[in-house]
């Protein structure tokens, strides 16, 4: 089992407040993310999980007991840092054994959990090596492997790549996707890159401020935002917003128009604009389209789309599905 349950979680250093009432129900097995700009309190609230931080207020509840002022070491929990805190001296295995070691069990157990952990890992070869000797990826791939040898009620990864060069992250989401397949485990990770969030989350946590703005799926969220901040936030390029209002059967008065960059067309009449900026990315072609009143608007094409800074063209919006924020940011 490893259901984790944020019951009014509040997180104070002296008269700031940092995390402000959260709750939130994590469920066995479940790989959830937690995501939001610098500050919003994600990496805060998972030491709170863990117990490294000091929960000021409300309960955190571990396989439905209550583990609020428990110490790290009774929680049950592995976390991962971003720095991989590998002992230099020791090897592959003995750093990936070595909480066993200093729990006092049988040799023969820790060599099987680090043979059992290194395959599942992909790093027999390596048992013998030190640290020094691997890729970064290959030192990340270790400092996991020690925590699954521990057979840990949750995993807690805290922005686990922001270290790795852009290849190597590619390479370990994939490394870390197929792990929770494998193990099948609760897992809580925090990262700010949103790409980590929507490829590898059953759930995704937006914070902002020590708040929770929406929970859902990648797909919900990006389909479906539940408010302004959301809507920007999730999504890349972020979705273009426009003043609005509305009239008739919807409530009227001003709004935001929300569409994403690779829902408009071009060649139509719903808007037109100059080609400000082109940015070509192989695939695809981002352009920034100044629309006058409307705004300036990010347009994702396909990476054929040849047009120069200057040129006059017209948007088309028929087939694109909009979204509408009220006066005070929320979806109507």
């Amino acid at each position: 089992m490893g259901s984790i349950t944020l019951n009014g979680v509040e997180k104070w250093f002296g008269e700031v407040q940092v995390i402000k009432g959260v709750d939130l129900e994590i469920n066995d097995g479940e790989f959830v993310i937690f995501v939001g700009p610098s500050g919003c309190g994600k990496s805060t609230l998972l030491r709170m999980i863990a117990g490294l931080e000091e929960t000021s207020r409300g309960q955190i509840l571990i396989d439905g007991a209550d583990k609020t002022a428990e110490p790290p070491a009774k929680r049950g929990l592995a976390m991962v840092f971003q720095s991989y805190a590998l002992y230099p001296h020791m090897t592959v295995g003995e750093n990936m054994g070595f909480s066993l070691k200093t729990s006092g069990a049988p040799k023969s157990e820790i060599e099987e959990k680090v043979g059992d952990a290194a395959r599942v890992l992909r790093l027999e070869e390596y048992l013998e090596r030190r640290p020094k000797d691997l890729s970064g990826g290959q030192r990340q791939r270790v400092a996991i492997g020690r925590s699954i040898v521990r057979a840990p009620t949750a995993f807690l990864f805290d922005e686990p790549l922001s270290n790795l060069d852009a290849s190597l992250r590619v390479e370990m989401r994939y490394e870390i996707a197929k792990l929770h397949q494998s193990l099948k485990a609760s897992m809580i990770y925090v990262t700010h890159d949103q790409v980590e969030a929507m490829t590898l989350a059953d759930r995704i946590v937006v914070l902002q401020a020590g708040r929770i703005e929406q929970v859902g799926s990648p797909r919900e969220l990006y389909d479906r935002p539940g408010n302004l901040f959301v809507a920007q936030f999730i999504g890349s390029p972020k979705m273009n917003i426009m003043p609005a209002s509305v009239r008739a059967d919807a409530p009227e008065g001003a709004v935001h128009l929300g569409i994403r960059p690779e829902a408009i067309g071009l060649g139509g009449s719903d808007l037109q604009g100059v080609v400000d900026v082109t940015e070509y990315l192989g695939a695809d072609t981002y352009l920034i389209v100044d629309c006058g009143e409307a705004g300036k608007l990010t347009v994702r094409t396909d990476g054929t789309t040849d047009l120069r800074p200057g040129q006059t063209i017209g948007l088309d919006f028929s087939n694109a599905p909009l979204h509408y924020f009220g006066a005070d940011g929320n979806r109507i």
